[in-house]
């Protein structure tokens, strides 16, 4: 008796993807499911339950997922709507934001952290704050800048 493969498939959120060493993906990534990076991504990554880097994986552009581990290479922002791992052997350069993180001795992290109950997914990152400047107060003035200001020219001559 045959199976019938189209009645009751495999849900897409069950679904492993897997960027194999040696490969390059050069683009955008989305799935349902978890994506495991072991070669590199050029581009953004985007997975609806998890994001898993391996220690020779590399991505270079942003990672936006529900839970995140971290073992290679991310250059971009991370958003980990649930929770963020960054093993000892990663290298994180770029804007992370999490509900929780776990971040191992040794691993490398430059950049910012945002981190707590209101970091989704969808949400943008927060506005720059403007900075204020305060206005310049005049300092004293050199006898040569009141000679110029005046028209005349500093060190002789009419």
């Amino acid at each position: 008796m045959a199976r019938d493969r189209n009645s009751g498939g495999t849900p897409p959120d069950s679904v492993i993807s897997i960027i194999a060493p040696g490969m390059t993906i050069v683009g955008d990534c989305a799935t349902d499911g978890t994506v495991r990076i072991e070669g590199t991504v050029q581009g953004s990554v985007r997975a609806g339950k998890a994001v898993v880097v391996g220690k020779e994986g590399v991505i270079d552009g942003d990672v936006s997922t529900q839970d995140a581990v971290v073992s290679g290479t991310v250059t971009g922002t991370i958003v980990a709507a649930s929770r963020l791992e960054i093993q000892a052997t990663a290298h994180v350069h770029g804007e992370v934001r999490a509900k929780r993180i776990q971040l191992e001795e040794g691993a490398i992290l430059n950049g910012t952290v945002q981190m707590g109950e209101t970091v989704s997914a969808l949400s943008p990152p927060p506005a720059p704050k403007e900075a204020e400047v305060a206005p310049e107060q005049p300092g004293p003035v050199s006898e040569e800048a009141e000679a110029v200001a005046e028209g005349a020219v500093p060190g002789g001559g009419t």
